[in-house]
Order: C-alpha cells, then structure tokens, then sequence
C-alpha cells in the first residue's frame, strides 16, 4: 500500500484516536470508596465491589492498524504517526482486556513495569523508589517536618487557579472544572484541568500543580496543537506518557514545588504497582499505604489507582503510577546529555508538544528545517538554559560524590584537615 499524504495523515488520525480514552474507561462509580472504607473501619474488610467492564474497540483497532499501514514509517513524520497510532491500538486492545490477565501485559507496554531492569544502568524504578524512600524515612522520622495541611476546598483552588492559567496562556484559553468522579486530585487535558470536587488542596498544591498539569501537561498540548504541519503533536498518546509525567515531576524539583511527601508519594505508587503484581490483593495495597502513613481516603485513592481495570484479587495492575519515576530520571538524563553535548534545542522540542524522549531526537531534522516549530508557552524554568544548564552541571557532578563512604564525622575530619593546611603555611 502506498503512503498518503501527511497532511491528510496527520488530520485524520485525531479522530481514530478520539474514543480510546483509556482514564475515563478505568474510573469507578461514585460510593465505592466510602463503602469499602465503612466496611473496613468496621472490621469487615473486603474487596471493592467495582464490576469490570472491558471496552469494546475492535474496529477502532482495525482502523489503527490500516492507518499505520498508509504512513511512510522512513520519514520522521510518518514514523511518529505510526507510532503513536500504534500506541493507541496498544490501549484499545488493554481497554479490551480489563479485568483480565491480558490487560497488565498491555499495560505494560505502554508504561513499562516497576520492575524493568535497565542493563546499561544496572537500576530498575523498583531501585529508585527504595532509594527515596529509604532516604526520607529518617527525616520523616523526626519532629523537623511538620505535615502538610489540606484546607482549601476545591472550588477556592479553582478560583485561584484559573487567574494564573489566564496570565500564563491568555483569558479564556484554559479552563478549571470541577469533577466528583477524578480519583487522581487533577487531570489536565487540553484546554482544561479537572480537579476532584471533593478534594482538599494545600498551599504546595498551589505550585505543584501548576507546574505539573498546567505548565506541562496543557502546555504541551497546546503546543502541538499549534503546529502548522503535524498538529497530532497535540495528542496525549499513551507512548508519551513517560515522557510527560518525566517533565511535569522534573518541574516540581527545578521550580522547588516538590514536598518530601509528594516524593514519597510518588515512590509508595511504584512500590505498590510492584506489590499487585506480586499477588497482593487491593486490601493489602490498601493497608501498605496506611502503613506508610497516608490517610485511609488517600489510601483508598492511591491504591484505586493501582487497581483500575485490574484484577482486585491481586496479580495484576495498572502500571502507568510506575511512568512518574521512570520519566523522570529519563527527561533529567536527556537535558544533561543535552547540555553536555551542546544540544540545547532538545530542550525546546521536548515542549514542542507530546513527544517521547526519542521523538525529541528522531524528529530533530524536521525542527532544524523549520517544518516543525518551537514552542510557543514553555514555564519560567526551562527557558533560560544557562540557569536550567547550572542545575544540571551541578546534579551531574554531585552525583559522582559517594555518600555511601561519608558521614558527618568523616566530613568533619576533611574541614579539620583543610583548617590545618591553612595554618601550617
């Protein structure tokens, strides 16, 4: 079959994709979460009672699978249509599958496993959440952080929000709605956010998701839907979602917007995806965070996201919560090989839309040439590259320093050593 244009291409693959939407397939119904709760508080704990329907997308699929067989997968463009149409029939075929064995391995290759061993860095995101964890626990421990405190009901977070969205992109290009049904506190799309209804938001909220959801996640989309010439730039395909999550947590760090807790959060999912999948059932989950010190409401949600469209009876999950880490260490991996080999550019193309990290590379030739352009809303942080090349320089090189042979007695022993050679001359 010979290729078709890539205009025509690239307006049509929107509308193959447009009834795949894999979170509001997988949400649960209103009352499940106080239901189990009362049971549990009860001390009759049992499983959610969420009736799993698979979707069906078979002709959604078929249209995917013809679509990639017209595009030129030599050329950039075409290349990145494929993949990303393929991508979506990835995520027609896990919707397919919900309930069943076949969905985790579905889910898997579209955001990986917490336990994907990395042979050439000798980690997995398994490696990485320990880490942090086990690095925080001991600060935690202590009296020296006080709890984060949640008070700001969601419609004054809205209030609040949408005045910065309009600075940010202009009045009335974005919007913040409320949603009762979100198990996650905000989703962006774009040209809107959601906030769950019936959350509670702290001050570090503020900027954590502003910089998470609005300054990346809608940025980017609305970046790519802004292309002249392949505005499927603007789709959130699940092959993208690494990357995505990778930037917006990279963000939270860069702009000081990351609590400790928001960090152990975000190890606790990895941790959890890794423990369903070992066979633990959505109450062990459940109790797993309680056990690390989350709320039971915020127990209930972190675990329901572990859960969706998964067996509850554990042995299966939903891996995307496994996506925020490994993004993360990849997007920070890039912009320091960026920085070192003199590539700033990628920075911009990392925000010229959805891309994936290899997107930012593969499809380098095309913004050289003008076909594809740079972005137009990028956040504070990441437009002055020589602060943004200072923060890398600075992690890349820290990172040699071995704190597993230093303590502070050791430490001091090197001042007091310095001090010394300054007072013998």
């Amino acid at each position: 079959m010979s290729s078709a244009p890539l205009s025509e291409l690239d307006a049509a693959l929107p509308g193959l994709a447009r009834k795949i939407r894999v979170l509001d397939a997988l949400s649960w119904p209103d009352g499940v979460e106080e239901v189990f709760l009362a049971h549990w508080r009860a001390g009759k704990a049992a499983l959610p009672e969420v009736e799993q329907h698979p979707r069906e997308h078979s002709a959604d699929i078929a249209a995917l699978e013809a679509f990639i067989g017209r595009c030129d997968q030599g050329h950039p463009a075409g290349n990145y249509l494929a993949m990303t149409a393929r991508s979506y029939a990835t995520a027609g075929r896990m919707l397919g599958a919900i309930g069943t064995p076949a969905f985790t391995q579905y889910s898997s290759a579209l955001y990986r496993r917490p336990d994907f061993y990395y042979p050439g860095q000798k980690l997995s995101m398994l490696d990485a959440a320990h880490f942090f964890l086990t690095t925080t626990d001991a600060l935690l421990g202590g009296a020296r952080i006080p709890p984060t405190q949640a008070d700001i009901p969601a419609e004054a977070f809205a209030a609040w929000m949408q005045p910065e969205l309009d600075r940010f992109f202009g009045e009335g290009r974005v919007a913040v709605v409320l949603d009762p049904t979100l198990a996650a506190k905000a989703i962006a799309g774009a040209s809107r956010i959601r906030l769950r209804s019936g959350a509670l938001f702290s001050e570090l909220d503020k900027n954590q998701l502003l910089q998470h959801e609005a300054f990346v996640h809608v940025a980017t989309a609305q970046n790519g839907a802004l292309q002249p010439n392949l505005k499927s730039l603007g789709l959130g395909a699940p092959r993208t979602t690494q990357t995505q999550e990778g930037i917006a947590t990279l963000a939270e760090l860069f702009t000081g917007s990351m609590d400790i807790s928001r960090l152990r959060r975000l190890a606790l999912r990895v941790l959890a995806v890794q423990q369903a999948l070992d066979g633990a059932d959505f109450i062990q989950v459940f109790e797993g965070f309680l056990a690390a010190g989350q709320s039971q409401e915020e127990s209930f949600r972190s675990t329901q996201r572990v859960f969706r469209g998964a067996d509850l009876r554990g042995g299966s999950a939903f891996t995307k919560d496994a996506a925020y880490l490994t993004g993360l260490l990849g997007v920070h991996t890039l912009l320091r090989i960026a920085i070192r080999d003199n590539r700033p550019e990628l920075v911009g193309h990392l925000f010229a839309g959805r891309l994936s990290l290899a997107d930012t590379v593969r499809l380098a030739p095309l913004f050289e040439s003008g076909w594809l352009q740079g972005p137009t809303y990028v956040p504070a942080w990441a437009c002055d590259l020589r602060l943004l090349a200072a923060n890398l320089a600075f992690s890349a090189f820290i990172a040699q320093i071995k704190l597993d042979v230093l303590d502070l007695e050791v430490l001091m022993v090197f001042a007091d050593d310095h001090e010394s050679d300054a007072s013998a001359m």
